[in-house]
């Protein structure tokens, strides 16, 4: 393989376009968020401050039977099922430019592998004839598992908020400070959508973006050997993606398959220019960072962020090295992720570093 510094590049603006799509999502979902929390606590934090200037300790009964409160908690209530309506809508919108995005960039970056003269090994406008039914199939799977994430997110939500406003009611000396109070917490219930709607939109547009680059790779199988796991090697990437990248995998495995609001991507890899019918040109090689070189060029205190103090001190004394930090777990409902592993206890060393 001939991964170059252009191929690196062509990856980065892939990965660029669909973070503008995903920023879109965010911009939207909290803006609307926002409008419907200023909408309702107005009238939440008059409800409260009314109960509370009676001069009688407020009881959860009272509160749950006064008839006001109520009517505020039902328009709360549709404001969270419009959310999340709004959310799936918000998603799925962009699903068709997405899909095709990924898809059609995939040649660009398989091209950048290519020895000197050999563009016409190359199908570049093979995303074109792919069949639109395994397109629309993709669509419609995606929608589906949006619509089944983004259905429970306005009563979980609804649910959390109620039980804020419910602890919260203990006396206090002052009504309208309490008043206040309660209804702090009880927007922290409230925005637990907007958190779980925020990881949907960023999750399943990425996973979306994953399986166009797969179905692309594989139309130019007479060319890709495979894909490489590419994390994002920045102080916010996780241990999990770390231990992952660089890894390789054949084209038709899925992936990559990283947690929720995982940003690591999918690179075609073509086979090695030999392999290609070139034996007599001489293959540069790979410009993938290395991910166990990058790490221990960091300052400490950047390894600390990354890892936590528990793992570095692991990692350093020879316990818990790379390879061991991410365990495959399965979810039911959902894919396969990989997720952080724990340090090895007691200061033991793991199996795979033994």
């Amino acid at each position: 393989m001939a991964v170059t510094a252009r191929t690196l590049r062509l990856q980065q603006q892939i990965d660029a376009d669909i973070a503008r799509i995903h920023d879109a999502h965010t911009r939207a979902l909290v803006a609307a968020w926002a409008d419907a929390w200023d909408e309702v606590a107005p009238d939440l934090t008059a409800v409260l401050v009314e109960m509370l200037v009676s001069g009688d300790r407020v009881t959860r009964r009272q509160l749950l039977r006064s008839t006001r409160l109520r009517r505020v908690l039902a328009v709360i209530a549709d404001q969270l099922e419009e959310l999340a309506r709004l959310t799936g809508v918000t998603i799925t919108a962009d699903l068709q430019h997405v899909i095709d995005t990924a898809g059609s960039a995939q040649a660009s970056v398989i091209d950048s592998q290519l020895p000197p003269g050999a563009r016409d090994l190359l199908d570049i406008d093979a995303w074109s004839r792919i069949d639109r039914a395994q397109i629309d199939a993709m669509v419609r799977r995606t929608t589906e598992q949006i619509t089944a994430l983004t259905k429970p997110l306005s009563a979980d939500a609804y649910q959390a908020m109620r039980r804020e406003l419910i602890r919260g009611i203990a006396a206090g000396t002052n009504p309208r400070d309490t008043a206040a109070r309660i209804v702090r917490r009880a927007e922290q219930g409230f925005n637990g959508g907007l958190t779980r709607a925020l990881t949907i939109a960023r999750t399943e547009t990425l996973d979306a973006y994953r399986a166009a680059a797969q179905l692309s790779q594989a139309q130019h199988a007479d060319v890709v050997t495979g894909w490489i796991w590419l994390a994002d090697l920045t102080g916010r990437v996780c241990p999990a993606c770390l231990s992952q990248h660089g890894t390789r995998h054949p084209v038709d495995d899925p992936g990559p398959l990283g947690h929720q609001n995982c940003r690591c991507s999918r690179m075609p890899v073509v086979k090695t220019w030999a392999e290609l019918g070139f034996p007599g040109i001489t293959e540069p090689p790979s410009v993938v960072p290395d991910a166990q070189a990058w790490f221990d060029s960091l300052p400490a205190a950047e390894q600390r962020a990354i890892l936590g103090p528990t793992r570095l001190a692991a990692y350093q004394a020879g316990g818990y090295p790379m390879s061991a930090w991410s365990t495959r777990r399965s979810t039911p409902g959902w894919r396969d992720s990989y997720v952080v592993s724990p340090a090895p206890s007691g200061g033991r060393r793991s199996r795979i570093a033994a």
